[in-house]
């Protein structure tokens, strides 16, 4: 079962966004033509790391990351990565990786029994849901008794939003609708479970505003900046982590498609206030995972 190792003072960063794209049998999380999508979307063909890889990429740069895959059987008809070869994997790298897990809602009570050992037995620290990507509603009324599990047990729960370049440029973008990932439809789950940590994956363009509304009107709500180099964030988003959402945004990158190198650099040419981000690079991220104490 993992258990944190983490040393928070001897770590620089704590990247709450980076995806296992392949396990350590050469599976791959996507079918071929969603990794080929995605590839050229964000104009990279690199290496896909394996979890140790990641581990001691991470350990070199004094960094922890949070780790995940994203379940969706039903959608892609294609077998995930196992949330609990990820967990047991980052067991062995408790000083660096923190793992979340992943379940495919519309597997219904599945689904339950899933979530509940991955946090019961595997000691996940936070789940991953992809609403375009696993093809659900997440405001769907049938899927409350899972954020309500998830609420329980005491974890986060983290919510791709906005564009995704996961099937971009296929036809009829593979079949996955960009309207689930709206962040507004998370907004019901953070009125209904207000003990329910939710985290916003992405600046969510087109519905960057929609996201801040929920942020602001609900403060189990959280924004992770990862999936665009910080030079390219929108306005309102940096106004907005300047001031009264300080306390409530994460770093994070969408390793490996964008490395914590890069956005760390594109940093520093941002409007993002010097005396923010060392909350935002790591401190949020401290208090939101419980790593403290």
């Amino acid at each position: 079962m993992y258990q944190s190792a983490i040393d928070v003072d001897a770590i620089t960063a704590i990247d709450v966004h980076v995806h296992i794209e392949v396990d350590d049998h050469g599976h791959a999380s996507l079918p071929e033509p969603l990794v080929a999508a995605a590839s050229k979307y964000f104009r990279t063909d690199g290496p896909r790391p394996a979890i140790d890889a990641i581990a001691g990429y991470y350990r070199e740069r004094r960094m922890a990351a949070v780790v995940f895959t994203v379940d969706a059987r039903t959608q892609l008809r294609h077998p995930p990565l196992s949330s609990v070869e990820i967990a047991r994997a980052a067991a062995d790298h408790a000083d660096v990786l923190i793992p979340f897990g992943s379940v495919d809602p519309r597997t219904g009570d599945a689904a339950l029994e899933a979530a509940a050992r991955l946090v019961d037995d595997e000691g996940v620290r936070g789940f991953k849901f992809h609403p375009t990507v696993q093809g659900f509603d997440p405001g769907d009324e049938r899927y409350a008794p899972l954020w309500g599990l998830i609420a329980k047990a005491g974890v986060p729960a983290l919510f791709h939003t906005g564009q995704t370049g996961i099937g971009a440029g296929l036809p009829g973008g593979y079949g996955l609708r960009l309207d689930l990932s709206n962040p507004m439809r998370l907004d019901p789950i953070a009125a209904s479970f207000p003990d329910l940590q939710i985290i916003m994956a992405h600046p969510s363009v087109p519905w960057q505003d929609e996201a801040l509304s929920v942020a602001t009107h609900k403060p189990n709500t959280w924004i992770d900046l990862s999936g665009w180099s910080p030079k390219y964030f929108p306005a309102e988003l940096v106004r907005y982590a300047n001031s009264m959402l300080k306390d409530r945004v994460l770093f994070g990158t969408d390793y490996p498609l964008l490395t914590p190198d890069r956005w760390l650099r594109d940093v520093e040419s941002t409007d993002l206030k010097p005396e923010v981000l060392p909350g935002i690079v790591k401190h949020n991220a401290v208090r939101l995972l419980r790593l403290a104490g």
